[in-house]
């Protein structure tokens, strides 16, 4: 795929010489990487550019940023992969860098796209937008590699860092001052760990998240200072701290889920956990905030104090909403939940919220979890899978799409994601039909497994 992107970036280089460039991107931490990486690339070559970050590409977003063309060169990150049918009658080509599930049948001379389901191997060249971005900055200049820590941070936030390919670990070898070291997958693991247990959704610990004397006690039964990072962790105390997380997680069995890799990057020039950043960064984009995030990731001090106070609310949000989904009735099915929270719990964090669930004891390996949530005249729905196997998410919701559409053609729903993540907007006014749709498609499913 590096001759791909080499090909990719001097076609573009070609095709933007006099033209300003629009960057759109999407809203979560790898869509907010990937603008960032372009934004510094295109700064260092001189040009100009402007960035437009959104939640989805909804069909008056396109047609707006399309009606720019032919004064602005446009460049999808992120994104676009699942809304080629836009872009078949274009006089002049779209530039798109996206690592979402594609039909390879729908690109067309004037879609130019960098996607790893497009090659022979995408299992080897899986990259997240970040990650393809790094790649295409580091194919129009070498000097461009100390952009890998944003790539890590992509990678990080996509939660691609379980199996690395091999481009994955390309990027790894070039960020610079990273360090990954082998413990309990609780973040942040540069701050004392009676912080990082109580603000610990994923893993979700039973009687300790949400609850700062749950997670002293915890501490206390192991005899590890409450001020310690999980960094300072002796192996033993590692493993006593492992050992009493288990416990509380006894139904749930499944010990790699709270296993893993602890990413630390330098970043303004302090040992910071990747994840940390990473949820940061989502926090403040999800929140309305993605000229912060971007700025943050730029490292402008400004910015960095600004992101730290809206990283706080966000997390108390999201440990209000993990409250409120926990409490609130839920419509059940043999291998589904539909947390329908209407307006009780942000569109912005329902699918954050997904994620947490996603990982907590609560739900059998497998269960596909469907949040919903209001968002103005729409629905944000978002859907989530418990563990690492399981149905196409993408899938199933667009065969429910395609099955809402039959019954109401007026719809303008369009699904977004992949295989373990994804989501649409529908029309508030059609939640009850969507939500007997979804149930329907749900149990068609099951039977077909």
């Amino acid at each position: 795929m590096l001759k791909e992107i080499d090909t990719f970036a001097k076609e573009f280089l070609e095709f933007s010489k006099d033209k300003p460039i629009r960057i759109i991107s999407h809203h979560d931490t790898d869509g907010i990487t990937s603008a960032a990486i372009l934004a510094k690339t295109f700064s260092r070559l001189d040009k100009k550019f402007s960035i437009r970050i959104v939640k989805g590409l909804e069909e008056s977003i396109i047609n707006k940023e399309l009606a720019r063309q032919p004064h602005e060169v446009i460049l999808f990150s992120d994104l676009a992969s699942s809304n080629l049918d836009h872009f078949k009658n274009l006089d002049h080509p779209v530039f798109i860098l996206d690592h979402h599930e594609i039909d390879s049948t729908k690109v067309n001379n004037k879609t130019k796209i960098i996607n790893a389901h497009l090659t022979s191997s995408p299992e080897d060249n899986c990259a997240t937008g970040a990650g393809l971005c790094y790649l295409f900055a580091k194919a129009i200049s070498q000097e461009n590699q100390d952009l890998a820590s944003l790539a890590i941070i992509g990678l990080i936030g996509d939660r691609h860092e379980t199996n690395l390919s091999k481009i994955g670990q390309q990027l790894v070898n070039d960020a610079q001052d990273l360090q990954i070291k082998k413990g309990i997958a609780i973040y942040p693991a540069t701050r004392p760990l009676r912080r990082a247990l109580e603000w610990s959704t994923s893993p979700y610990i039973p009687g300790v998240t949400g609850n700062g004397p749950g997670a002293m006690e915890l501490l206390r039964e192991t005899g590890i200072p409450y001020d310690r990072s999980l960094l300072e962790l002796s192996e033993n105390e590692m493993s006593k701290l492992i050992t009493a997380v288990m416990i509380r997680r006894a139904q749930d069995n499944k010990p790699e889920d709270i296993l893993g890799n602890l990413y630390i990057l330098k970043f303004f020039n302090t040992k910071e956990d990747v994840r940390e950043i990473s949820v940061l960064i989502n926090a403040c984009s999800r929140l309305g905030y993605s000229d912060i995030a971007i700025s943050y990731c730029l490292e402008n001090e400004k910015a960095k104090t600004q992101a730290l106070d809206i990283y706080t609310k966000y997390k108390q949000e999201l440990v209000s909403g993990l409250r409120v989904a926990e409490k609130m009735d839920k419509i059940k099915g043999k291998g589904f939940v539909i947390l329908n929270a209407k307006n009780q719990i942000k569109d912005a964090i329902v699918g954050t919220i997904c994620s947490m669930l996603s990982s907590s004891p609560t739900y059998d390996q497998g269960t596909i979890l469907i949040g919903m949530a209001y968002n103005e005249d729409k629905i944000k729905v978002s859907a989530r899978i418990v563990g690492h196997e399981g149905r196409n998410l993408k899938e199933v919701l667009e065969k429910t799409v395609i099955t809402f559409k039959g019954a109401n053609p007026e719809t303008t729903a369009e699904v977004g994601g992949h295989h373990f993540a994804a989501g649409c907007l529908i029309e508030k006014d059609k939640e009850s039909s969507f939500i007997e749709v979804l149930k329907k498609e749900l149990e068609i499913e099951i039977v077909k497994v």
